[in-house]
């Protein structure tokens, strides 16, 4: 579908709810109550949304009464300024500004300030640890950085999920949502999802009150499963392209990546040749399960003055990427939460604690699968006497490769048989990726936080503090700690056991000052931070905003701050083997020694092609063993220039120094057009990133070059370090909403986000991954017409250049349209909703690598949601 049948489609809606419209008024006293909110992501304190000094994007609940999208957190990816990339139908990264990936640890999600990401992986897993439809109240994203206030590694911004209060939203609330995806799918054929959850909420005194929450999803993932070649010249120089090549390594094929090649030397001539691998779909369980629940119990201290405790707990099955595709399966996350809230004192401390179940890698499974039916030299070895075989027959070079890998494959187990799935489930249990696939993590985080309002201990102490004085001032604590397993972690500290547990933590604060000048119509706020984590010594991230308000009405605001995003426990403390290639954390305690006796992978992978291309050239047909040899030895001479000494050391935080501008207004009479506009410029340095650099196994520098020329004389390692760039991004949003008569509210918002230039790119800094150009048209009437109401929105974005561990290439332009008609019963306070996200069923990937996405229809029916 063209953008302009996209618009022709919503102008049809728009027509037509036009001519149904009944004569009333317009809800002037809603419009108002939209424009006075308060926000409290932008500075830790309630603010008003129309003065909030930098850019806050917000979701109340009548936002969430129209959307189309399937869910409240489906909702966001239509917000001004916002990027979300699907992993999975129930994994969605949020992401904003830029350098987006599959598992986003520079982007923050709260719920009730409460970080609920999974601790090992470093970022949230969906939602799956968050309030379901019927506990949510508003959304706020703060689309960028953050670090100096949150010190939770913000640095691209966060979302924070604030949820509904038993005190204020009391009674028995039921959802019921029944649809369909994968319609017109080859991979998978219609499937049904489902999703049923209950709140229920009572104030058992003016003082108590308690809650409860509970959903069930069940459903059939979307399927990954694109075969584009991504080792196309593997053997160019023996002119084998597409299915002839024998090294061809489909993106979504596992078991036949580069671990997985050797060179054969068939006929005088080298060859790169792949193990033949399996489809994701063979080895993946595409059926989705969450279950959730999560219990909170609220006290009121005195007026103003509260204390909850909150007990949130999921276990699920789902889809999850990193450098390669997870099945999560038997997932468990657990969180427990305290809260302190009043005017002057907020403080919180919470506990999660994550287990991974009988999750495996998908990777690890295909290419084990095939090692456990033959080993690798087994396997070539077969391969290579039926290929000179059938090269005898006469067969030409191309089919004979095809004949080889027939008789190396012959009793190879089979999907869908019986053989092979005792295969994967021997592989899933087995807890080392050189011979097995298993994942078993059990890591915690706890943290604790505080913060003081100052400024309005001293007001309420009877102190003449003028009111337009703000001073706040906060401290927190976060320990991650690990229970190693011995594969994917491993306590590295000398004289420790290497399976006592592992901590890693940090201690930070920041102080915040404000003032408001010359009636209150400029308002100037600085605020310093400081963190201290354990391996890096003590960081500042300062922050200035400055606001000028013309109006009460309208806003210019101006910020500068800076962040820095420590390591993650995986990019710090990874330990991993996998497919011969061992991933290990970039803290010196992890990789000590390795980074200065390695070289480049790029560096080696070039040799070895330069080598393969030499012997290929000027071996003769009925060449000797000694003649071989020698002329692979010429080879290896003549290339070893090639090799590069690996450049890059250990772990340093990321920084990024971010200036922003902006305008948000309410315009004409009645305020109903609210205009947004943002403009930022970020410089980003010290990326974390990955290089893949291996060590020979000599300690005479004469022989590096004969070492490397072989996988089986080297050690293989994929790093985690900082680039080398200083790179710098910049772009702006903006967001028009008006209000028309009768309560149709028009929405549309533009986003763009430029990579402007990266100095000394050495191309580790991590994958920009954002569309320039991304837009959201949105129509919607909460009561079009005698209960009856309905929702559009129309969202295209620009194609762009997709970087991730998995693959690289471009990820074409995409539109969808989602549309929603509902109908409202006020008695007995029933709502029932029929809605589709990409009702056109235009299938579209979010990424390279990732599955293809198409609709899903659905009917949500709604009881006793105020």
């Amino acid at each position: 579908m063209s953008f302009r049948a996209g618009l022709l489609a919503m102008a049809a809606f728009s027509t037509l709810a036009a001519h149904a419209q009944r004569p009333v008024p317009a809800d002037t006293t809603r419009k108002k109550v939209d424009l006075e909110e308060v926000v409290v992501s932008a500075s830790k304190v309630e603010e008003s949304f129309l003065h909030s000094p930098v850019t806050v994007e917000k979701l109340n609940a009548r936002a969430l009464r129209l959307t189309p999208a399937p869910s409240f957190f489906d909702a966001i990816e239509h917000l001004k300024g916002v990027q979300v990339i699907t992993p999975s139908l129930a994994f969605k990264v949020i992401n904003a500004r830029g350098f987006t990936n599959t598992t986003n640890v520079r982007f923050a999600q709260l719920v009730d300030g409460i970080d609920n990401q999974a601790p090992h992986i470093g970022g949230p897993v969906g939602n799956v640890l968050g309030p379901n439809d019927l506990d949510i109240l508003s959304v706020e994203i703060v689309p960028g950085t953050a670090a100096a206030l949150y010190g939770m590694n913000a640095i691209n911004g966060l979302a924070n999920f604030q949820t509904r209060n038993p005190f204020n939203y009391e009674g028995l609330s039921v959802q019921q949502k029944t649809g369909l995806n994968h319609l017109g799918d080859p991979n998978s054929g219609a499937r049904l999802f489902s999703e049923t959850s209950l709140r229920y909420a009572k104030a058992l005194s003016p003082k108590l009150a308690f809650k409860v929450n509970g959903s069930y999803l069940r459903g059939y993932d979307w399927v990954a499963h694109d075969q584009t070649d991504i080792n196309p010249n593997g053997n160019a120089n023996t002119r084998l392209f597409g299915t002839e090549n024998p090294a061809r390594d489909p993106v979504n094929g596992y078991g036949n990546e580069s671990p997985d090649r050797s060179t054969l030397s068939l006929g005088g001539k080298n060859y790169q040749v792949a193990r033949t691998g399996y489809a994701e779909k063979d080895v993946v369980d595409y059926h989705l399960k969450i279950i959730k629940a999560d219990a909170a119990l609220h006290y009121k201290l005195r007026p103003g003055t509260e204390l909850a405790y909150t007990y949130r707990v999921a276990a699920f099955n789902n889809v999850y990427q990193r450098s390669n595709r997870f099945q999560l399966q038997g997932y468990r996350l657990q969180q427990h939460a305290l809260q302190l809230t009043s005017p002057v004192v907020q403080a919180r401390a919470y506990f999660t604690q994550e287990n991974t179940g009988q999750s495996y890698n998908l990777r690890s499974a295909a290419e084990n699968i095939d090692r456990g039916f033959k080993p690798d030299a087994i396997w070539n070895r077969d391969y290579t006497t039926a290929w000179n075989a059938a090269t005898q027959a006469g067969q030409p070079v191309a089919q004979a490769h095809a004949t080889a890998r027939a008789a190396a494959d012959a009793g190879r187990p089979q999907p869908g048989t019986p053989a092979f799935q005792q295969s994967l489930d021997n592989v899933q249990n087995i807890n080392n990726w050189d011979v097995g696939a298993a994942l078993r993590v059990r890591a915690n985080l706890l943290h604790a936080e505080g913060q003081v309002n100052i400024a309005e201990a001293l007001r309420r102490a009877g102190h003449r503090l003028p009111t337009t004085l703000d001073l706040l001032v906060g401290a927190d604590h976060r320990t991650y700690i690990v229970v190693p397993d011995g594969n994917y972690f491993v306590n590295p500290e000398q004289g420790k056991d290497p399976f006592s547990n592992l901590t890693y933590g940090k201690t930070g604060g920041f102080l915040q000052a404000g003032a408001r000048l010359m009636n209150e119509k400029i308002r100037l706020t600085a605020t310093l931070r400081a963190d201290k984590n354990d391996y890096f010594s003590t960081r500042f991230n300062p922050r200035f905003t400055a606001v000028y308000l013309p109006s009460q009405q309208a806003n210019f605001r101006l910020s500068y701050q800076s962040g820095y995003r420590f390591p993650s426990l995986f990019e710090g403390f990874s330990n991993v083997n996998s497919g011969q290639v061992k991933r290990i954390g970039g803290l010196r305690v992890m990789s000590d020694g390795v980074f200065e006796n390695s070289y480049l992978r790029t560096s080696i992978d070039a040799f070895v092609a330069a080598n393969t291309a030499y012997v290929n050239a000027n071996t003769p047909a009925n060449a000797t063993v000694a003649q071989k040899q020698a002329i692979n030895s010429q080879a290896i001479n003549l290339n070893k220039r090639l090799l590069v000494k690996n450049p890059y050391t250990y772990l340093k935080p990321e920084q990024i120094r971010s200036l922003e501008l902006g305008y948000k207004a309410a315009l004409l009479p009645g305020r109903r057009l609210l205009v947004d506009v943002d403009f930022y410029y970020n410089t980003y340095r010290d990326f974390i990133a990955q290089v893949e650099a291996y060590v020979p196994k000599t300690l005479n520098p004469d022989s590096t070059a004969i070492y490397l020329a072989s996988k089986n004389t080297q050690s293989r390692y994929r790093l985690w370090t900082n680039a080398q760039s200083k790179v710098y991004n910049y772009g702006g949003s903006l967001g028009l909403r008006y209000e028309l008569a009768g309560g149709y509210l028009v929405g549309a918002n533009t986003t763009y986000t430029r990579l402007a230039r990266t100095e000394s790119g050495d191309g580790l800094e991590d994958g920009f991954n954002t569309p320039r150009w991304a837009y959201n048209l949105s129509l919607s009437n909460e009561n079009a017409y005698q209960n009856f109401g309905f929702g559009l929105n129309y969202r295209w974005q620009q194609g762009y250049y997709s970087q991730t561990f998995l693959v690289n290439g471009t990820v074409a332009a995409y539109h969808t349209l989602d549309a929603q008609i509902s109908y409202t019963v006020p008695k007995p306070n029933l709502r029932i909703k029929l809605g589709a996200s990409n009702v056109l069923n235009d299938y579209y990937v979010s990424y390279l690598g990732g599955p293809s996405v198409g609709g899903l229809y659905y009917l949500a029916v709604t009881y006793g949601l105020p």
